[in-house]
């Protein structure tokens, strides 16, 4: 037993009073001289005795009365906190990503959870709580049972370690108060990270639910193959968890109706194809049926109408007809002019734009071409047979605080790929390292060698990429390089080409940083929005004379086809779909973790922590008792002589 205000004990003494009032009524009796006394002698001394008796048990009674109330006033208690000055406090968190769909003994992992947290939050009772996207502090949960009971999936997965970070900043800044973590979850591996550090003073209960079944199959990708004629090939390929699923039905639609059906073997590693016609604006998706957890069981595709690229080159006295080559009517605008009648006001209109062999670049095209490069514009340099050098370092310098060398005449052999930058990251199944090399007999030096594309013997660079700016060390004029004649200029400048406008894919996945620009002529006034049933949001864009950058990142948050529309009119389709990090239903093993009370039952962890932290107050026992009491003195008073 506890007591809240102790110091009322000092009141003890009273209990004298009492004592010392019994004892002056126990004086002696006088006696006084009666005929025949031998009655009332027996009478006197019955009459003593009883009433002696009587003023002891009222003595007793007024005792137990005066120390009832003085403990009733000291508020004693039953806890088994060390104080009642020691307050408790709890942040719960309850996971409700996309893999508490999973079906436990009792339904879905996350709605079971909901379910034991409102049975064991008492009423009145205050409570932090925290999901993967909400956060509702020190309230009760009469105010937010409803939208506990509303709450949705969320592709939204917090790692362990951010889980316990973000509920240790929700208490409060005392020191002296006991604080609990509860972390409800499946544990899903996300990451190798070690566990945050944490206060001491903090318990961190761990509660992990299991599904029952953790097999799980999903739509993993979806590809478009071209061919020659007006049909494409898209390819889908998924994956399941065990081994044990032989085939998966697949179902294809455009838009809401149903072309194609399909079967995913086992055999064929869950890959199938079908045949779709060469449309663009084709809004397609594909479905499965699954009975584990369903988000990643439709995947959202778009074959956009994809913008022709303008590529400019201005040459002098140099062939272009390698470029022409490469940069066809399909997929690009090329254009070549002469650097001496160049027309500056087409620089603007292209995407990419290529010096092919200018010797000596004006310092008006450098300021123009510096501005494009500012307007998201993209350049390739190709030094000229006798270039000069002071006007190549001020255009690099646009750029990087590199700069070019002194030409030096010796041959040497392009011998190096970076596979890892875009330019060549999906053209090699593997990674070549005996090859024809081309070469080159001259060639400028640059001050790094850092970001290289292709590089000499020497690991001097041939192909560097300086933001904006890409640039050859060396001329490509077949007296000085055979690599125009090498199968390496075709990826190299192609995809060049391709990076100056980053058309969209056929889908991105929603949470993440994903970018693409168009080819819009928007007014100063002009926006665009992303557009799906009533939903509408503006994107970032940045705005050039050319293209529309757009990117997106927290928005859209939702799996689908968006437009991409301006003044109501629709420019193109974006799909976006949830990321598959959740699909395996991979857990970690919580065995492994020391410092952490682990329990597998809500409802068993919540009734645990009530049950530390409940007082039970004992005050109102002792002013019931001392009323019994009191009531016993009065009967005694009245009824006892």
């Amino acid at each position: 037993m506890q007591f809240l205000h102790s110091g009322y004990f000092y009141a003890l003494p009273v209990l004298l009073v009492p004592i010392f009032i019994h004892l002056f009524q126990l004086r002696r009796f006088k006696k006084y001289d009666f005929t025949n006394v031998t009655l009332l002698k027996k009478i006197k001394f019955k009459t003593r005795k009883s009433s002696q008796i009587k003023k002891w048990i009222i003595l007793i009674l007024r005792l137990l009365i005066i120390v009832f109330i003085i403990f009733a006033f000291s508020q004693p208690y039953f806890s088994n906190n060390k104080s009642i000055d020691t307050p408790s406090e709890t942040v719960l968190y309850l996971d409700n990503s996309f893999s508490m769909q999973a079906l436990g003994a009792n339904g879905p992992l996350f709605k079971r959870a909901v379910q034991d947290v409102i049975s064991e939050i008492k009423e009145g009772q205050k409570l932090t709580l925290l999901t993967n996207d909400v956060i509702y502090q020190s309230t009760e949960l009469k105010d937010i049972k409803n939208k506990l009971l509303s709450v949705k999936y969320s592709p939204n997965q917090l790692s362990l370690n951010n889980v316990i970070l973000k509920a240790v900043s929700l208490f409060s800044s005392s020191k002296t108060s006991l604080k609990t973590i509860v972390v409800v979850s499946d544990f899903q591996k996300i990451d190798k990270e070690e566990l945050a550090n944490t206060d001491t003073k903090i318990k961190v209960i761990l509660v992990p639910l299991l599904p029952l079944n953790k097999i799980n199959n999903y739509i993993d990708k979806v590809s478009i193959e071209s061919s020659l004629n007006s049909i494409n090939l898209l390819n889908i390929t998924a994956k399941t968890n065990t081994k044990n699923i032989d085939s998966i039905p697949i179902t294809l639609f455009r838009e809401d109706k149903i072309i194609g059906k399909s079967i995913l073997e086992k055999s064929k590693n869950y890959k199938t194809s079908f045949e779709i016609q060469k449309i663009d604006g084709f809004k397609g998706k594909v479905s499965i049926e699954d009975s584990q957890v369903h988000f990643d069981d439709t995947f959202y595709f778009n074959i956009p109408k994809k913008n022709k690229i303008s590529v400019l080159a201005i040459s002098e006295n140099t062939s272009s007809i390698f470029l022409k080559k490469i940069y066809s009517k399909d997929e690009f605008i090329f254009k070549n002019q002469d650097h001496k009648s160049l027309n500056f006001n087409k620089i603007n209109d292209a995407n990419l734009i290529i010096l092919n062999g200018v010797n000596n670049i004006s310092s008006a095209l450098i300021n123009s071409l510096k501005n494009f490069m500012t307007n998201g514009g993209t350049i390739l340099l190709i030094p000229g047979k006798q270039g000069n050098i002071v006007s190549y370092n001020q255009l690099i310098s646009t750029q990087s605080n590199h700069y070019f060398q002194p030409k030096k005449s010796i041959v040497k052999s392009i011998t190096q790929i970076e596979f890892n930058h875009f330019i060549f990251k999906d053209v090699f199944k593997t990674k070549v390292s005996n090859f024809q090399y081309p070469f080159v007999k001259s060639y400028y030096p640059i001050t790094t060698l850092a970001n290289k594309i292709l590089s000499f013997e020497n690991q001097q660079a041939f192909l560097s990429q300086l933001n904006s700016l890409f640039v050859f060390t060396a001329d490509l004029d077949l007296k000085n390089s055979n690599f125009t004649k090498s199968p390496l200029i075709v990826p190299t400048l192609y995809n060049i080409g391709k990076f100056s406008l980053s058309n969209p894919p056929l889908y991105y996945f929603t949470e993440t940083k994903n970018s693409f620009e168009l080819k819009v002529d928007l007014k100063n006034d002009d926006i665009l929005k992303l557009s799906r049933n009533e939903e509408e949001f503006i994107p970032i864009q940045l705005n050039s004379s050319s293209k529309v950058r757009v990117t997106t990142e927290k928005l859209p948050n939702k799996p689908g086809h968006y437009a991409l529309i301006t003044n109501n009119d629709t420019i193109t389709n974006i799909s976006y779909n949830y990321d598959r990090n959740e699909s395996l239903l991979k857990y970690n093993n919580l065995a492994d973790m020391k410092g952490y009370i682990i329990n597998n039952s809500v409802q068993k962890t919540l009734e645990n922590i009530n049950s530390e932290s409940n007082v039970t107050w004992l005050w109102k026992w002792f002013i019931i008792f001392a009323i019994i009491l009191l009531a016993f003195e009065m009967l005694i008073l009245k009824y006892f002589k």
